[in-house]
């Protein structure tokens, strides 16, 4: 089925194939790399994330605290008048904020219930919660005890630390903005640094995620595309050289120029150009094109000043744009192709699969609320005194 579609739209106008991660699509992938030598198979980005926050929910610590917010959530949703209550006093915010993939929805369930933590609490010592039935039963009990329990809430942060930044990778990669080709790539870098600052570094607090993130990232989604399209991305490229020019990196730009372009003088003319790209020599050091480095989108900005380099910039705009993408999700074919809309290509992820990972009505990044006088549970602004505490 795959070998098919691709022979419909032609080898040649395809840069890479992507699935889900179930074992037939993988072996499937494989095989059709084997077969057609100048295209791509790669897992969807989307998928592999949501996987790396199911690995973290294994962590005991996390995954107790799972636990206890996914038993508090379902007590409350499960009697009306006690929904009613809790909006009175979060000002009518929800806890739950579905999204389609489980493990997201559970992560982002957690950021939601640990901004309302005080008014959780006021709820439950008030006159209205105490004089409710509620509060007389096991399970009213229950929920009183885990929201009064300072381990509970700190248990929440030491979570949404090691995840937060992944959803917001989920969040790049799953939506409209920015092109995940050119992104991922340093994405996941810095999502793993800021896992990393907000526990300022003391490892033995993110080792286990750690290795779950980097047995997903080097089995599934460590691909030569990525690294391909963080060199060639002028906004990240340009901010810092020497992080595009190591060997990983290199290498990773080098075997896809070989896969994508089979004609060897094409090859050695994009390898010759690299240099004026590298070195902002003609267009690429035009006062607008460097103005304009970050603010459009990385294959928009080398169809404007990429003409100094024809091969360079043909390549990198297949590569940054994609001429054509098939999507299998959920069993089901699709083609994406260049001419269609940023917004028609997510909305056909979504409705093939339901990969959509966060509602578009959720304007704030997982962390905490200003409101609440404690750190960002991404580890943007850790407090070393609370960073002590775990």
């Amino acid at each position: 089925m795959l070998d098919d579609m691709v022979e419909e739209i032609a080898e040649e106008n395809v840069v890479q194939v992507v699935t889900d991660n179930a074992s037939n699509y993988v072996k499937a992938g494989s095989m059709l790399e084997a077969t057609r030598p100048y295209l791509y198979w790669t897992p969807y980005a989307a998928h592999c994330i949501d996987l790396m926050l199911e690995d973290i929910g294994k962590i005991p610590r996390v995954r107790n605290t799972l636990k206890g917010a996914m038993f508090c959530n379902g007590y409350i949703y499960n009697h009306v008048g006690i929904v009613n209550m809790m909006r009175r006093f979060t000002n009518q915010r929800n806890l739950h904020r579905p999204a389609i993939t489980r493990f997201a929805t559970s992560f982002i369930t957690l950021s939601q219930m640990h901004k309302q933590k005080n008014n959780l609490r006021k709820m439950i010592t008030s006159p209205e919660w105490n004089n409710s039935k509620w509060s007389k039963d096991a399970a009213g009990k229950r929920l009183t005890s885990t929201f009064l329990q300072e381990r509970f809430w700190r248990n929440i942060v030491f979570a949404l630390k090691l995840t937060g930044p992944l959803v917001k990778v989920l969040r790049m990669v799953d939506g409209d903005k920015k092109p995940a080709m050119g992104y991922i790539y340093e994405s996941m870098d810095r999502a793993k640094e800021t896992i990393a600052a907000s526990f300022l570094h003391k490892e033995e607090h993110y080792k286990k995620a750690f290795e779950y993130i980097d047995a997903r990232w080097d089995c599934q989604l460590h691909r030569p595309l990525h690294a391909a399209g963080f060199f060639l991305n002028p906004e990240l490229y340009y901010k810092n050289p020497e992080n595009a020019m190591c060997a990983e990196v290199m290498n990773g730009l080098y075997a896809t120029i070989q896969r994508l372009v089979p004609d060897l003088s094409t090859q050695d003319k994009i390898g010759e150009q690299l240099d004026l790209y590298q070195n902002a020599q003609g267009l690429f050091g035009n006062p607008m094109a460097i103005r304009q480095r970050d603010k459009r989108a990385p294959a928009d900005w080398w169809s404007a000043y990429g003409a100094s380099a024809p091969e360079l910039h043909k390549f990198a705009i297949r590569l940054l744009g994609h001429l054509s993408l098939i999507i299998l999700l959920g069993g089901h074919l699709h083609q994406v192709s260049s001419t269609r809309k940023a917004s028609e290509t997510s909305n056909c992820r979504r409705a093939s699969r339901g990969f959509s990972l966060i509602d578009e009505e959720i304007e704030e990044d997982i962390g905490v609320s200003e409101d609440d006088g404690e750190e960002e549970v991404l580890g943007i602004d850790v407090d070393d005194d609370d960073a002590d505490e775990f």
